[in-house]
C-alpha cells in the first residue's frame, strides 16, 4: 500500500501505517524531519518545486528526479507500506504515487489507476511534468498523461492522507526506468 500525505502530517502517517520508506518531493528550504522509524537508506528526498515548467530559482522535475523515484519505489520490499509525501500532499506526491503504481504494476491500466487516485483523494492533482516524464521513461505512450488529464483538477485544499493500492509481489519488476518497453 502508499500511502500520501502533506509535509505536516508525515509523522503521523508513518507512525499509524508502520511505514519503513519514505519518498519526500520538496524544496530544500522545508522544514523536513525525517520519522524515526525510516533509516536514512529507505529515506528518498527529491528536491523540487511544484512547477510544470522552468521557472527561475525554482527546481523544475526533470528525468533524474523520475528516474530516483522508480528506482527506489523498485527496491522497496513492500513488508510495509511506503509513505509519499510533499508540502500539502496535492500534486507532486500525488503525481509520484501514480508513477509508484505505473512502475511496478506494467499492466495496469493508467486510467484505472487515476479512477482510484481521484476515489481516494478528492484534492489529488498530479504534477503533470512529472506525469510526462514518467510516462517516456516507463514507456506507456502518452497513456499516462492521458489518464491524469481525464481525472482534472481536484479540490483546492490540503490533501487528508489517504492510501492507493499496489500490486502484490517482489517489486524488482519493470522498475529499470523503461528498459525493455
Amino acid at each position: 500500500m502508499i500511502h500520501v500525505c502533506s509535509l505536516a502530517r508525515l509523522s503521523e502517517t508513518v507512525a499509524r501505517t508502520g511505514s519503513r520508506h519514505v519518498v519526500s518531493l520538496l524544496t530544500r528550504d522545508a522544514p523536513l524531519t525525517r520519522p524515526q522509524a525510516v533509516a536514512p537508506e529507505n529515506h528518498l528526498v527529491l528536491e523540487v518545486h511544484d512547477i510544470v515548467e522552468p521557472l527561475e530559482g525554482h527546481i523544475v522535475p526533470q528525468h533524474r528526479h523520475v528516474k530516483e523515484l522508480i528506482a527506489f519505489v523498485g527496491r522497496w520490499p513492500r513488508e510495509a507500506p511506503l509513505v509519499i509525501h510533499c508540502v500539502a500532499g496535492v500534486s507532486r506526491s500525488t503525481a509520484a504515487a501514480f508513477v509508484a503504481v505505473c512502475a511496478l504494476d506494467p499492466g495496469a491500466d493508467e486510467h484505472a489507476v487515476a479512477g482510484a487516485l481521484r476515489h481516494a483523494s478528492p484534492t489529488a492533482t498530479p504534477n503533470l511534468r512529472i506525469v510526462t516524464i514518467a510516462d517516456e521513461l516507463l514507456g506507456r505512450q502518452g497513456r499516462m498523461i492521458s489518464a491524469i488529464k481525464a481525472i482534472g483538477t481536484g479540490l483546492i485544499s490540503e490533501a487528508e492522507p489517504f492510501a492507493i493500492a499496489v500490486p502484490p509481489g517482489n517489486a524488482r519488476s519493470r522498475t529499470d526506468g523503461g528498459a525493455g518497453h
